[in-house]
């Protein structure tokens, strides 16, 4: 979700006011996932590397984090979202980590949408962090035991399948070590659009795009029309990554 800090910028903000209008976006969108049928959305909100950041942006971020899990949760719950919380957790306030247990607690039982937020996450971590867990589950086991198969168990999002689509706002076209394993094969859309500006028509033409696309998964190419259902509407993405 990038780009909150360009945006408070043009508009001579403070950056904290971008990224709590960038926060204010993410209950947009989640609705517009749950009309759309998504069935998981994942939203990269701090990566292990944003910790370098100014002192008093990443006190804001915190703080806007500790309010959207005190204030969000609720609301979400009401609508059918599970949510999920990815990323080393211990790297957090002891308030904050007991925090997010309660709201993944609380929202267990809801099966509408799953939202998973990406918090002190990187990719290299994930996979790190999974070889390690089956290392100790799998005591004794020499590597050449460990395969793909193996390791999905250990990884943060094991309890979703890999993402369809990828959106990344913000004008740049990369990754930023999120999610290494798991976009393998998934489609990138990228959009110029800073993340306050992003909205359901924006979502929309993403949608449409990857509707377009001709999901090989390495296999030989061949024209494929648009994926759409019985009725000629364009199929969605059931699993979605904004980077």
């Amino acid at each position: 979700m990038d780009g909150n800090r360009r945006w408070a910028q043009q508009r001579a903000l403070p950056v904290a006011m971008g990224h709590a209008s960038g926060a204010r976006r993410v209950r947009e969108l989640v609705r517009a996932c749950v009309e759309r049928g998504v069935k998981y959305l994942s939203l990269f909100a701090f990566s292990t590397e944003n910790w370098k950041r100014p002192e008093e942006e990443v006190t804001g971020l915190m703080g806007l984090l500790t309010l959207y899990l005190q204030k969000e949760v609720q609301d979400m719950s009401k609508q059918g979202v599970r949510l999920r919380v990815i990323g080393d957790t211990t790297g957090f306030s002891p308030r904050i980590q007991a925090l997010i247990q309660d709201a993944q607690a609380n929202t267990a039982h809801n099966n509408v949408i799953t939202l998973s937020i990406a918090v002190n996450y990187g990719g290299r971590w994930d996979m790190l962090q999974a070889f390690k867990a089956w290392q100790a589950a799998n005591p004794g086991l020499a590597a050449e035991a460990l395969s793909e198969a193996a390791l999905g168990p250990y990884l943060s999002t094991s309890y979703a399948p890999e993402p369809e689509l990828l959106i990344r706002t913000g004008g740049e076209a990369r990754v930023s070590n999120f999610m290494l394993w798991q976009l393998a094969y998934t489609e990138f859309y990228f959009t110029d659009l800073l993340w306050p500006d992003f909205g359901k028509t924006d979502l929309d033409e993403a949608i449409s795009s990857y509707a377009q696309r001709d999901r090989r998964f390495g296999g030989g190419a061949h024209d494929k029309p648009a994926k759409t259902d019985k009725s000629g509407k364009m199929v969605t993405p059931r699993r979605l990554s904004g980077g």
